[in-house]
């Protein structure tokens, strides 16, 4: 068993055997600073590094900045004054990432960057997706499929956009244009819905923008937690309509959570970009804990996961490799 199938309790627990995190000589100590954890992947993620580092006899300080960059530095900073080997954050946004990776190396501590990037790569260990290109396979996806139910049609495209103060947002926007820009005579200009990965902005933006254009073929979200927002906008409206039935709008996501998943069995969604979580969460603590073995104090790597998208097409055969259906699997849906 490994920590793709060994998901445990109602808290999201990830557990390993099988899965083993490089140790030093002695076991470490591992400040562990997250923005907050609003969302399936966050969760899984932090809940996979911690319960792994701590089962390999590592202490891990645990430090959630409830999406305030100034407390999350402060925390940091707090962090190092204790004393800690190493630290591993998943930061507020690409700049508030440069600052803090700065502080930590200026003060010898290794620093590793969990899935939001720096703006700045220059320094400390960076694990980050691939989201342009993650994106753009799961877009590329639907936009084919839409061609070919409605070839003769110039087709309405609509993009649900993340806080574009975060990278990982931009490379999202990023390959969702370089996916329907390859097929510049069948679709019209994108709608682009603000989100800044809030529910509620995403709701009244995505209201606003569907009654003044309802004829949407295409639906793009750069996350996959505002699939519920998107399905309260849309049914409604009888817009919200499984795979193989008139009035069924191509839809795709980005992130690979379990309602994603569920949505693609159930036809309604057709495609989602998946971030490999369990690649990510053990090239993080493997790095940060090969750096404190080596004492060096201001390691920088970056540490690229090529994702993939799992559709319609391809789910019987990559379903168990995207996190979100490791967790269906398990009932979580249900709890």
């Amino acid at each position: 068993m490994n920590l793709r199938t060994k998901l445990l309790g109602s808290a999201l627990v990830a557990a390993t055997a099988g899965f083993v995190a490089a140790s030093p000589a002695q076991a470490a100590t591992i400040c562990f600073a997250f923005q907050d954890l609003e969302t399936e992947f966050w969760v899984a993620g932090h809940q996979a590094i911690t319960t792994t580092l701590q089962e390999g006899g590592h202490t891990v300080i645990e430090r959630n900045a409830n999406e305030d960059a100034n407390r999350q530095l402060e925390q940091v900073r707090d962090c190092i004054a204790q004393g800690v080997d190493g630290i591993i954050i998943i930061p507020q946004d690409g700049e508030s990432a440069v600052t803090i990776v700065n502080e930590a190396q200026d003060n010898d501590v290794p620093i590793a960057v969990f899935n939001r990037p720096p703006s700045d790569l220059s320094k400390g260990i960076i694990v980050v997706a691939d989201n342009a290109s993650i994106a753009s396979q799961a877009v590329d996806y639907i936009a084919q499929e839409a061609i070919a139910a409605n070839p003769d049609d110039m087709l309405q495209p609509l993009i649900i956009v993340g806080d574009l103060g975060d990278p990982n947002a931009v490379g999202r926007r990023d390959g969702f244009y370089e996916a329907i820009n390859r097929y510049p005579d069948n679709f019209a200009e994108p709608i682009e819905v603000a989100s800044e990965w809030d529910a509620a902005t995403a709701l009244a933006n995505l209201e606003a923008a569907v009654t003044a254009n309802p004829d949407i073929d295409l639906l793009f979200t750069s996350s996959d937690f505002l699939f519920p927002t998107i399905r309260s906008v849309l049914e409604p409206r009888g817009m919200w309509v499984p795979r193989g039935q008139d009035g069924h709008i191509m839809m795709a996501g980005l992130d690979g959570d379990a309602t994603a998943c569920q949505l693609i069995q159930d036809g309604y969604v057709d495609a989602t970009g998946v971030q490999d979580l369990y690649f990510e969460a053990e090239s993080a603590m493997n790095a940060i804990l090969a750096a404190i073995e080596a004492g060096e104090a201001q390691p920088n790597e970056v540490i690229e996961d090529p994702g993939f998208a799992l559709t319609a097409g391809n789910i019987g055969e990559r379903e168990m490799d995207m996190w979100g259906c490791v967790l269906l699997s398990q009932g979580f849906l249900d709890q």
